[in-house]
Formats: structure tokens, C-alpha cells, sequence
């Protein structure tokens, strides 16, 4: 009894204290907040509503501009809109640092595009979570990423190409979706991040004048090439901002422009979320030497934000408080603009306890962790490009006795990052990854050359440098059983708005679209030793390699290829993993083949307007093994006008090696005497093992028929006969056809 009563005595207050925890769900509807904005329970319409009540018109405008300061008798802390994760998470310390986006578009492979920027998503959070607790809240701490760039890369020239999904509407639509449905994540209520659509619209070059560059395009190109990625990044991806570019339009600076901004964007297509300027861009309204279209800062404000641009990237809206004390702006007109921003953030879950989010538990230990860093490992094997493979001497043999490895990209480990890229723990360099691979063979590493130039520079501490010396790296390569050149160009000679003026080069463009000489003359001289020369390729471009194809036996595109490109390199040169990638550009004969690097019309511009025969197609890309597609199957021959239709093609591995293949779908229309001459319109990556046979089933909806009615400007299908090509590249002889009806 003694022994029973102890336990009561004991144990009681803990029946309490359970009675009482049962109760907590309850209690928790009771907790009282200081201000109803804070309150999760309530709707976000009316939060937002209770915070623009509190705030001064003063602390309005301050909200505006990218750098917001804390409002601290509010309880919020600062917050800067400007992230970046075009490739990784960028400039905000360790990430895992993925491929280039250009070289990300090569893997024709949304999904894996979706997994990778799932990761990106996951690392933004758990280094958002991690500066959180550590309350640092300055530039790229925050989850508002600018990515991804999906302006059309319509001319080679362009330095920020890399940055870009291609030349391709459709590829670069379908990529840019996956980054976005990756990044902002799957929860009902929060966004893990915000992803941003830019530079919206008609953007890609020159950098030079980008500024002050007033762009004219027809209606048909601007429909059909420059909007279509964008609307399908506002309709099936709900993108939470878009960013308006640098140049004019029509006469208007995007960021003011009444047709991209209010008839397109916000009317037509119903886009409610964040407009947000690239930085800068607002001053370009009435800077000297820019734009000039408005008078002075105030009035270039005015114009941004009535206009729809909502966030300003810059100093210009710092106007907006004398603006609306003139009565040239009312304090209504800015808090349209504040309710999407504050929106924005409350679906990030900004102001609502950390235990209600569904990704505020993702621990920073996941950053560059072995999964992410094996995921970019993938993704750079995917994305590297065969171009030529004569006699097919690739794959080399591992029992190879000596290896000679030169060139400017051979060792050079940030030139893999590319531009607006995070900072990894280790890069595998080209030289590493053989080294790694082979470690048996004897390797003789010889730069011999820089990108540009007849001064080679042995490392980077080497400020002086030496001449060029042909015969001297001749000499010493001469005896190995291959020779690989790892040249291209670098991030340091292509990108944004660059102080660079050599030849060839322009302000991060170029002006023609050469190897350069220096790269040339070295190759010819290594091929004069009569042994076998590969070309391994770093770029973000396209390049017009006539005349490297006389020099070299095999070339490989290995673009900015990330941290890992070392061994995907060294992998795919040693037969462990079998070359898959296809161009999401155009490779030019020369800068000839090239309209005027100004002029934004479509005509004779990328495989879809092109009608010269380049030097490598679009969607082109070798294998060590063969595929054979066989004849397509269709749903039906004859379909109506609103019928999606379904196309099922065997393809078959009729080689030795396992490998990836992927299926183009392009669509041809008589009916428009304007249309392209093809124009992709599905793809499909599949893996096929040697010997055996997959079938690819891909649907063309109903829009792959559209033609454009220039008089209506509007987009519409017209009765009548449409070829449908397939095949493993762009170019018709790697085309099968079949014809299909459109009814009336």
C-alpha cells in the first residue's frame, strides 16, 4: 500500500502535466500576436493588408529597392532580393557548383534538370536557414534567386549565352520550367525559394550597348522566338518574379514598357506575382548616355512603377518619397507593388515561426554533400558534347603507356565554374580527372599556350609570362601515345558587360566567332607530330571550327563543365561513360554564316530560320554506339484542330555500348509561308542497352500546329498537311518523316 501510494504521489502532477499537454493544439489557436500581419492563422490578404496599415511612406519606399532595411518596431529584419542560382548557388560561399546552364540545356534532360535544381533548392534553404541563426542578412543570403536567364541565345556573339538554355524556344521553355518547379519546391502553402524569369524581353546582346540598345523585332518573331519560354514560365510554372532587361523596346525601356509589362505580361498572360528591374536598369531611364527617355530620376520612377515593376535592383526609387509628396505618385500606386512583395515573402514562410515550415529542418550538412556533388558529376558526363570521332579513336585505351595533356584549359579549375557560381571545396581540373583515371600512364602536362595572345603564362602567379614557344612544346609531346588540347575559350574572355578589348573579344562578346589563332596554330602544330590529337572544348558558345576539324582526330564539348568536370572529362575519354550530349546551339561554319550581330530578326538565324548547312546542327551529338530509329507510329494520320497527338517511335542500340539517346520531334508547316523551316517541338532522353531496342512515346499538343496570323497577330492552326521529323538531331539527313492532316 505504502509502495502504491508513493506512486501516486509521485506520478500524479505527471497525469497533469499530460491532461494539460492534450490540451496544447487548442492553446495554440489562442496565442495572441502583437500584429495581425504575424498571425499565420489568417489568411494572406488580410496580413498583408494589417502590414501596409503600420508602415510610413517613408519605410514603403525603402521596401521597394532590393536592399530592404529591418523595421525593427515591427519585429523584421533586413532582407536583399538580390541571390543568385543560375548553376548553384552563387557568391554566398560553399556550394555544390553544377555545369553551366548552356552546357545543363546539352542534356536534353528536363527531369534530371528538375533533381538538379531540387538540390539547388535544398542548399539555398539550409544556407538560408544557417545565416538566419547567424543573423546575417546581407547580399545572396536570402531565397529570392535570379534564375533562370532564358532569353533565346539567337547569335554566338553573345557573351551571356552560357547563362542561357539555348537557341531553342521549345528546349529552353521545357528547361527553364524544370528549374523553376525545382527551385520553388512542392508544398501546398511555402515556397522552398522563389525562382525569376529574365531578362524579359528581346534581350541577348550586345553587351557593349545595352544600355542605351533600342530593340525592334516583328510581332511574329516576338510571339513565336522571344515570348513563348516566358508565358510558359508564367502559365505552367508560376514563377514568382520576372525581370525586366536593360533594353529598349519599341522605343520604351522594358522596365517602363506598357506592351511587355501591362498588355502582355500582366493582361494577356494574368501575371500577378513580382516584377523585379535588373540592376540598374531604372537608371538607365535618365542617365547620360543611356536611354535618356525620361528627364530626371523621379520621373523614371513614376514610369517603373506604374508600368508594373515592383522591386528596383538599384537607387532610382529612393525618388519615390519626393514623388509622392509632389502628388506625381500616389501612396496607393506603391502599395500595389508592396502587396506583391510582401506576398512573396509570406509565402516564404518570412514571418511565421520557424516550426511551421516545411523546410526550415533541412541542415546545412547537406551543402556539397557526396549525393550533390555525384548529382554534378552527372549532370557534366550528361551534358559533354561528341562532335567528331574519326576513325573513332575515342574511347582511348586504359593500358595507354604516356599521355600528353596542353593547353590553356587543362589545368585551370575556375574557368569549370563559369560565371554567377558558387564556390566549391574542391574542382577536378582536366589535368586532375586523367590523372585520377590513368595513374599508371606516364602524363607530360604542357600549357604551351593561353587562350590568346603569343605570351604564355605557366600559372597564376606568373605576371610576366614567355613567348610562345611551337617547337619547344612539340618536342615534348612529340613521343606520347596522344596528345589532348584542352583549349576553348573562358569566362574570363566571354559574359557580362566585360572589360575586355582584344582581338576577337568586345566588352565580353565577340566579334567574330574563331577559335583563336593562337589555339589554332597550336593544334596545327601538335597535329604535325603525327600523332593523334584530341581536342577537348571548353566554351559557353558556339565556335566555328572549320579548320580546327583539319587538326584534330576527335573533339570533345565539354563546356564550363563544374566541379566535377575533371573526371566526367576523363570518364568519357576512357570508355566509362558513353557521350550522350546534343547542342542546344547551332555551330556556325564561320562568322559569315552570321547576320548583323544588332539586328533581332529571326531571318537566317538558328536552325530554324538558317537555310546554309552548318558546321554541327542543332541537337547534334555523337555516341560510341549506333541507334536506328524505326518507323513512327501515330495516334492517328487525321486529327482535329484541338487533338493532342500521340507518336510512339522504336529506337535501337545496334552497337556494343550501353547509351543514351535522345528523340527529336520537329514539326515543318507548309501552311505558313513564313514558318521556320522546322521547329522542335518535344524531345525525349532514354537509355538503351547495346543490343536491344526502347520505345519512345511522346505527345505534340495541340499548340506544336500553331502558325501565326500576322494580322491578327495572334497564334491559331490552320487545316491542312504538317510533316512531323524524328530523328537524333536537326539536320534532315538524321530525320525520318511522316505526314499528318489537320482538319477545318
Amino acid at each position: 500500500m505504502k509502495n502504491r501510494n508513493t506512486f501516486k504521489t509521485l506520478y500524479a502532477p505527471l497525469s497533469i502535466l499530460l491532461l494539460w499537454i492534450s490540451f496544447l493544439p487548442s492553446c495554440k489557436e489562442k496565442i495572441t500576436y502583437q500584429f495581425a500581419f504575424q498571425n499565420p492563422a489568417l489568411n494572406i490578404e488580410e496580413r498583408v493588408e494589417d502590414l501596409l496599415g503600420h508602415l510610413t511612406v517613408e519605410e514603403k519606399v525603402a521596401q521597394m529597392m532590393n536592399a530592404t532595411p529591418a523595421i525593427e518596431r515591427l519585429g523584421i529584419p533586413p532582407y536583399d532580393w538580390w541571390n543568385e542560382a543560375l548553376h548553384g548557388v552563387a557568391r554566398a560561399d560553399k556550394a555544390t557548383v553544377f555545369p553551366q546552364a548552356i552546357a545543363l540545356a546539352a542534356t536534353f534532360d528536363d527531369e534530371a534538370l528538375f533533381e538538379t535544381f531540387t538540390i539547388i533548392g535544398d542548399e539555398a534553404r539550409a544556407k538560408y536557414n544557417d545565416y538566419q541563426q547567424n543573423k546575417a542578412y546581407d547580399r545572396y543570403k536570402g531565397l529570392t534567386f535570379w534564375t533562370p536567364n532564358i532569353n533565346i541565345f539567337r547569335d554566338p556573339r553573345w557573351g551571356r549565352g552560357m547563362e542561357t538554355y539555348g537557341e531553342d524556344p521549345c528546349l529552353t521553355a521545357r528547361m527553364g520550367l524544370a528549374c523553376v518547379k525545382g527551385l520553388q519546391g512542392d508544398d501546398p502553402k511555402y515556397l522552398k525559394t522563389q525562382a525569376c524569369a529574365k531578362h524579359y524581353a528581346v534581350h541577348s546582346g550586345p553587351e557593349w550597348n545595352r544600355h542605351s540598345f533600342d530593340v525592334y523585332v516583328s510581332p511574329r518573331d516576338l510571339y513565336t522566338t522571344y515570348l513563348p519560354a516566358f508565358e510558359t514560365l508564367v502559365k505552367e510554372g508560376n514563377v514568382q518574379q520576372v525581370m525586366c532587361a536593360y533594353n529598349r523596346f519599341e522605343g520604351q525601356p522594358c522596365c517602363g514598357n506598357n506592351k511587355l509589362l501591362v498588355d502582355i505580361l500582366r493582361n494577356s498572360w494574368g501575371y500577378e506575382n513580382i516584377v523585379v528591374s535588373d540592376c540598374g536598369a531604372i537608371d538607365d531611364f535618365w542617365r547620360k548616355n543611356r536611354h535618356l527617355t525620361h528627364p530626371d530620376k523621379e520621373s523614371a520612377a513614376v514610369a517603373a512603377v506604374r508600368t508594373g515593376t515592383d522591386l528596383e535592383c538599384g537607387s532610382s526609387y529612393t525618388a519615390l518619397l519626393d514623388a509622392v509628396k509632389n502628388g506625381k505618385i500616389t501612396e496607393e500606386e506603391l502599395n500595389i507593388s508592396l502587396r506583391r512583395l510582401f506576398t512573396g515573402r509570406m509565402k516564404l514562410g518570412m514571418f511565421d515561426p520557424q516550426e511551421l515550415l516545411p523546410y526550415a529542418s533541412i541542415p546545412y550538412s547537406i551543402v556539397e554533400c557526396e549525393e550533390h556533388v555525384n548529382k554534378a558529376l552527372e549532370m557534366a558526363r550528361k551534358s559533354i558534347v561528341l562532335l567528331k570521332n574519326a576513325d573513332n579513336i575515342l574511347p582511348l585505351d586504359k593500358n595507354i603507356v604516356k599521355i600528353a595533356l596542353t593547353g590553356p584549359n587543362a589545368a585551370d579549375s575556375i574557368m569549370l565554374w563559369a560565371n554567377y557560381n558558387g564556390f566549391p571545396s574542391h574542382t577536378v581540373t582536366i589535368l586532375e580527372g586523367i590523372k585520377n583515371k590513368i595513374p599508371q600512364a606516364e602524363i607530360i602536362y604542357e600549357k604551351g599556350c593561353d587562350h590568346t595572345g603569343n605570351i604564355v603564362h605557366t600559372d597564376e602567379n606568373d605576371t610576366i609570362g614567355a613567348p610562345v614557344d611551337f617547337n619547344a612544346t612539340a618536342a615534348k609531346v612529340k613521343d606520347a601515345d596522344v596528345i589532348l588540347f584542352a583549349g576553348g575559350l573562358s569566362p574570363r574572355l566571354e559574359g557580362e558587360e566585360m572589360p575586355v578589348q582584344i582581338d576577337g573579344f568586345k566588352k565580353g562578346d565577340r566579334t567574330n566567332i574563331d577559335l583563336p589563332q593562337i589555339q589554332q596554330d597550336m593544334l596545327k602544330i601538335l597535329k604535325q607530330t603525327g600523332k593523334p590529337v584530341i581536342f577537348i572544348l571548353c566554351t559557353g558558345s558556339a565556335l566555328a571550327l572549320t579548320d580546327v576539324n583539319e587538326n584534330a582526330d576527335a573533339i570533345l564539348n565539354a563546356w564550363y563543365g563544374g566541379q566535377t568536370a575533371g573526371t566526367a572529362v576523363a570518364d568519357i575519354l576512357f570508355g566509362d561513360y558513353n557521350p550522350s550530349g546534343k547542342l542546344p546551339v547551332t555551330f556556325y561554319k564561320s562568322t559569315g554564316q552570321l547576320p548583323d550581330f544588332e539586328d533581332y530578326s529571326m531571318k537566317g538565324r538558328t536552325y530554324r530560320y538558317m537555310t546554309e548547312e552548318p558546321l554541327y546542327p542543332f541537337g547534334y551529338g555523337l555516341s560510341y554506339t549506333t541507334f536506328e530509329f524505326g518507323d513512327a507510329q501515330l495516334s492517328s494520320t487525321v486529327i482535329n484542330k484541338n487533338e493532342t497527338l500521340k507518336i510512339t517511335i522504336p529506337v535501337e542500340n545496334t552497337g556494343e555500348t550501353d547509351g543514351d539517346e535522345t528523340v527529336q520531334i520537329y514539326v515543318k508547316n507548309p501552311n505558313d509561308p513564313a514558318a521556320p523551316v522546322k521547329t522542335l517541338k518535344t524531345f525525349e532522353r532514354i537509355s538503351i542497352k547495346a543490343g536491344s531496342a526502347e520505345t519512345a512515346e511522346l505527345m505534340l499538343k495541340p499548340d506544336a500546329f500553331y502558325s501565326f496570323n500576322d494580322e491578327k497577330q495572334t497564334m491559331e492552326t490552320k487545316a491542312g498537311k504538317y510533316q512531323i521529323l524524328y530523328g537524333n538531331s536537326s539536320s534532315d539527313k538524321n530525320l525520318k518523316s511522316v505526314e499528318i492532316t489537320i482538319k477545318e
